[in-house]
């Protein structure tokens, strides 16, 4: 297709698709010819098998929405189509994958970045969405595709999608409770507030600030949360080391690991 000049969006996902997929999609389809949107649970990026199993899958409920917002193709691949054979390609792209997720989930970015860039070499997009709630994922695929010089691939940063209250939405948010969604909300609230509250504090004041609010809150368990520069993902000790800031933080409620982020701005 882009031999006839058509643009091709490419929009990855691992199904169980939400309205957050969905503005990708939309953003996909108002910006190309021709949308791709990928549904496949990738294992190599899963260091728990628990979690693997019980990632939900929803492909029938997934085709119906795609084909109400717009797009032009569903590609869902069986895994033994997309792996006839292990993917011992080794991806490294430290320091960008050696912090946050990369400490807790060791092989995580190397299982996305198999399945991403096997997804770039057979569908060749113009361009790839991807939203900014998995944040650090975004700022390595980025370096990926620097590195790998994949041709003229554009990587797009879509703004994360909240329910009305708040709470970014997650195809994991559908395993918890009604006690737990409640008490998840507490991850946004914290983190909306602690904008307002690094106005006037520092770095180390703000990062204990959202850490004493979430382990003061009913139900949550603080993985991680931390300040980073937003291009380097590197540790800042004051406001001044960075033009854009970005607190990154994993909490699990129950069982459900669930991330978030927000963005620091000079005013």
């Amino acid at each position: 297709m882009r031999a006839q000049g058509k643009t091709i969006g490419l929009v990855p996902t691992m199904g169980a698709l939400h309205a957050g997929h969905a503005s990708l999609v939309k953003k996909a389809v108002a910006e190309n010819d021709v949308v791709v949107v990928s549904d496949f649970v990738n294992p190599t990026q899963f260091n728990d098998q628990n979690d693997l199993l019980k990632y939900p899958r929803t492909l029938e409920a997934d085709c119906a929405l795609l084909k109400q917002i717009g797009a032009s193709f569903v590609f869902a691949p069986s895994v033994e189509e997309i792996y006839p054979e292990p993917d011992t390609r080794q991806f490294s792209y430290a320091p960008l994958d050696t912090v946050m997720e990369g400490r807790f989930r060791p092989g995580h970015f190397n299982g996305v970045c198999q399945i991403v860039s096997k997804l770039f070499y057979i569908v060749k997009p113009t361009r790839a969405y991807f939203g900014e709630k998995d944040f650090q994922q975004l700022a390595i695929i980025r370096e990926m595709v620097r590195q790998l010089d994949f041709d003229g691939l554009q990587i797009v940063g879509c703004p994360i999608v909240r329910e009305e209250d708040g709470l970014a939405l997650s195809s994991r948010n559908a395993r918890l409770s009604a006690t737990e969604r409640e008490e998840a909300l507490n991850i946004s609230q914290t983190l909306f507030k602690s904008r307002t509250y690094a106005q006037s504090h520092t770095v180390a004041e703000t990062q204990a600030y959202v850490e004493n609010a979430i382990h003061a809150a009913k139900g949550l368990r603080l993985e991680y949360f931390e300040i980073v520069n937003a291009t380097t993902l590197q540790r800042i000790d004051s406001w001044e080391e960075a033009e854009e800031a970005v607190g990154c933080i994993t909490v699990f409620c129950g069982e459900v690991r669930l991330i978030d982020n927000i963005k620091y701005t000079k005013e």
